[in-house]
């Protein structure tokens, strides 16, 4: 997950990831984009972004049963 570290979003969108992960077992990696140039670029105000797989599939919200579904759960 794609995030700043002062972000209302950016907390609901963890809770939601960790409260599907607590269900489902997968990696979860948090990035911060602050201060990353490439990463502000690429992500900047999108933040939240969400990839599983490798393949962006949340920005903004996360839906924990499309998370679910997502992850082939």
């Amino acid at each position: 997950m794609y995030s700043r570290t002062t972000c209302g979003l950016c907390d609901e969108a963890r809770e939601a990831v960790l409260s599907v992960r607590g269900q489902v077992p997968f990696g979860f990696e948090e990035v911060f984009v602050d201060g990353r140039d490439d990463l502000e670029r690429a992500y900047g105000l999108r933040v939240p972004v969400v990839l599983v797989d490798g393949q962006e599939r949340f920005e903004l919200h996360v839906d924990p049963a499309a998370l679910r579904e997502a992850l082939g759960a």
